[in-house]
């Protein structure tokens, strides 16, 4: 086996770029129809081969008469024109305009040889006489009386007047879009030469991977791939082909063979999953073997696990495994390159002057690209706040707005320190209303009908220390409050909690009882859940009843510090079969056709920032709350 380079020192960001920059992705040009080449980029120049229009025509509705007849006229002293016939658009002209005559005329029509210029039909009057204009015959004759005077060519496009034959109309590297699109149809072009989209092989590894759309079973660890549909949509947004490879598993000869494939087939190879300092071996072997590893380890975070290199057509970067981390280092290092080979420009960039939320700490040493969202607040403009759930968590991908890098030397960032916001894109706008709090089903209702809010399911205790500290808009707290929140209530409403049981109540659980000292499986909900506050003051009533203490209690139920994050989380423990019993609402036992042993209601509130009651998205939360229907089974307003 090839012995492998040794990378100890993690190189700097600007290095990264530099070793991606150096990566040779294109590939070539190719010829698309016209229908497919929109947002695509010329690789050649394009000349037009014949004048637009191809013929001198009018640009207006009216006459085509010969200008000189209506030299020194005006309203005092029309000209009076016989009326020769007319020229309507996509026909060809079957009248001559001599002089005393006229002939009518449509936008775009072919101008009639012996006319040299259009008269609009608002500066004329048409009318029927005897005779013609000259006296030479009695007949009756249709005539126009024109009221203004001409030169020529007023009022005519004349042939090649938009693009002349020989013309340059487009040049290479141009971004074909509806304009120029437009152009070429009128040049009678139905295909065109384009920068060929890069083609980025996309390999995921590891043995745990499922796609979406298949079963995944949870009790051997599997999960849905984040990261080869991510990381495909970002490349296509760079402009580059996403082509999909099979999981490469964790067996170093799959790896091995589905990395050569790609390869082969694509101008670069994005992996991610085994960066590791173990898998990453056989990645080594197969670059060292065929081509060139440039480098491994970037002092960056996240992300330091990248790894760069190139076979001897194509090139290679290793992504890390998370999907923040693999899609943030995509963005940053990886994707100005795909659009670099496809000749796309860099976006315009959108950043947004923020202040800091909340103080946040750093002291790591290497540049940190912070994912933060943003509020709008009352008199201090935008706050940035952390968006930091750990590069395993992908809700951090929908609930960041942007970014802010912080330098390596900088440990601290504090409360209202200033701080430039990079977007993710130009479009993206902060929320109007943003919220952190319960998880409750009535609220995720009345939020539906809102435009843009955003809210953080954190728990009753983190939403309340959050609204202490003036970053979200409101919090929805349950439960006993242990103390006094500086914030405006706008509503609320009860919801009935209990125990969420198997269908049919298989275990005989009636109360809480029944979970102490006997063979039942519990699931509770987090500390910082107000349904998990509220089953304590359950817990101490008991315990107080048989003159024991509330800690004893916990500590004798199986699974009481057993915690799921979300309102129906328990519940569906329950109905996987892995719990006997699981902290829940009514609503939810009845959504999951499950049985419900009620232990009483408690009270949901709606607790706003006294300095935001004026936002626009707090008001319309106010009103949204006082015409929400309590539909759902176990709550009251």
């Amino acid at each position: 086996m090839t012995d492998r380079k040794e990378f100890r020192d993690l190189v700097p960001p600007e290095e990264a770029h530099e070793a991606i920059a150096s990566l040779s992705l294109s590939s070539g040009a190719e010829e698309v129809s016209l229908r497919e080449a929109r947002g695509r980029v010329l690789a050649e120049r394009v000349d037009a081969a014949l004048d637009v229009p191809g013929f001198d025509r009018a640009s207006m509705d009216g006459y085509a008469v010969r200008a000189r007849d209506t030299f020194g006229v005006d309203e005092a002293d029309p000209a009076v024109l016989d009326l020769a016939g007319a020229v309507h658009a996509g026909e060809e002209p079957d009248v001559y305009v001599e002089a005393g005559t006229c002939a009518e005329i449509s936008t775009g029509a072919v101008m009639p040889e012996g006319a040299d210029a259009v008269v609009m039909v608002e500066r004329t009057d048409e009318r029927a006489e005897r005779g013609s204009a000259d006296g030479s015959s009695g007949e009756t004759a249709r005539r126009v009386e024109v009221r203004t005077s001409l030169a020529p060519g007023d009022h005519v496009m004349l042939a090649g007047a938009d693009v002349a034959a020989g013309e340059r109309a487009l040049g290479p590297g141009t971004r074909l879009t509806s304009r120029e699109i437009g152009l070429l149809s009128a040049l009678g072009i139905d295909s065109v030469p384009v920068r060929a989209k890069p083609r980025v092989g996309i390999v995921s590894t590891g043995d745990e991977l499922v796609r979406p759309g298949e079963e995944v079973e949870s009790e051997r660890g599997q999960i849905y791939d984040v990261n080869s549909y991510t990381i495909a949509t970002a490349v296509e947004e760079a402009g580059g082909e996403a082509v999909l490879y099979p999981h490469a598993g964790d067996d170093y000869d799959e790896m091995e063979r589905v990395l050569v494939e790609a390869a082969a087939e694509c101008d670069l190879v994005l992996s991610s999953g085994s960066t590791s300092a173990s898998a990453v071996d056989v990645i080594y072997r197969v670059i060292e073997e065929r081509g060139d590893l440039l480098l491994h380890g970037v002092a960056i975070k996240p992300g330091k696990p990248m790894l760069v290199g190139e076979f001897p057509d194509s090139a290679y970067v290793g992504l890390p495994g998370y999907p923040v981390s693999a899609l943030m280092i995509f963005r940053h290092f990886v994707a100005p390159a795909i659009r670099r080979a496809a000749g796309l420009p860099e976006p315009r960039t959108a950043t947004v002057d923020a202040e800091m939320a909340v103080e946040e700490r750093y002291g790591e040493g290497r540049t940190r690209l912070m994912p933060v969202g943003l509020v709008e607040s009352a008199g201090k403009g935008a706050l940035a706040y952390p968006v930091d759930k750990g590069s395993g968590a992908t809700t951090s991908l929908v609930e960041a707005d942007g970014i802010v890098e912080v330098g390596p030397d900088t440990a601290y960032l504090g409360a209202g320190e200033p701080v430039s916001v990079t977007l993710f894109s130009p479009e993206v706008r902060p929320p109007t209303v943003f919220g952190v709090g319960e998880d409750d089903p009535l609220l995720s209702s009345v939020l539906d009908g809102l435009d843009r809010p955003r809210y953080l399911a954190i728990g009753s205790r983190q939403g309340l220390r959050r609204l202490d500290r003036g970053v979200p808009d409101f919090a929805a707290v349950s439960g006993p409050i242990e103390r006094e929140a500086d914030a405006v209530e706008l509503g609320g409403w009860t919801r009935e909690w209990g125990l969420v049981v198997g269908s049919g109540n298989p275990r005989g659980i009636e109360g809480l009882a029944d979970l102490v000292d006997r063979d039942r499986r519990f699931v509770n909900r987090p500390t910082d859940s107000g349904l998990r506050t509220t089953l304590s003051a359950a817990i101490a009533d008991l315990a107080e009843s048989h003159g024991e203490s509330r800690r004893d209690l916990e500590e004798r139920i199986d699974g009481f510090e057993l915690a799921a994050r979300a309102h129906e989380s328990p519940a569906r423990k329950v109905a996987s079969g892995k719990a006997d019993a699981g902290l829940g609402l009514r609503a939810t036992a009845e959504k999951l056709e499950l049985d419900f042993v009620s232990l009483g209601e408690e009270r949901v509130t709606v607790l706003a920032n006294p300095n935001r009651l004026e936002k626009r998205g707090v008001e319309a939360l106010r009103e949204a709350i006082e015409n929400a229907p309590a539909e759902l089974p176990g709550f009251e307003r």
